[in-house]
């Protein structure tokens, strides 16, 4: 039921409730209830309506993300690598690390929301190097 999870998380995220996600969308206050209990699942149209009032992408409704298993002696010795070398090491943006980090889609680490649209990063080097196969 990632979908129920998903939409949950966002809807909190922006501090909307049923009521003003029913007024952003024009989808009924009881279908909501269902799809927020995980009780139904809507359809592609409706997810992506659902996604454009949000402002964010279809896949961050649908995608299961799993909690991602960090090593407690890395976050306690604040040992990380920036998103720069992140990306290099990965050819890819660094937009797009940040947004695998925020997403909760990178085995390697995590994004902690500090306010407003502001992000601290936190990438394991043990677990980069393991993504890699380094």
């Amino acid at each position: 039921m990632s979908f129920a999870r998903n939409l949950k998380a966002i809807m909190e995220e922006q501090n909307l409730n049923q009521k003003d996600l029913s007024d952003l969308t024009g989808i009924g206050k009881s279908s909501l209830s269902q799809y927020l209990s995980g009780k139904n699942i809507p359809h592609e149209q409706r997810i992506a309506e659902i996604a454009v009032a949000l402002g964010v992408s279809t896949a961050r409704l649908m995608v299961d993300i799993k909690p991602i298993e960090i090593e407690l002696p890395l976050i306690l010795n604040h040992q990380k690598i920036s998103i720069e070398e992140t990306s290099r090491r990965l050819g890819k943006s660094p937009q797009f690390v940040r947004m695998a980090l925020q997403n909760g889609v990178a085995p390697f680490g995590f994004a902690t929301k500090v306010s407003g649209n502001s992000f601290d990063y936190h990438i394991s080097p043990k677990l980069l190097a393991e993504y890699i196969g380094e």
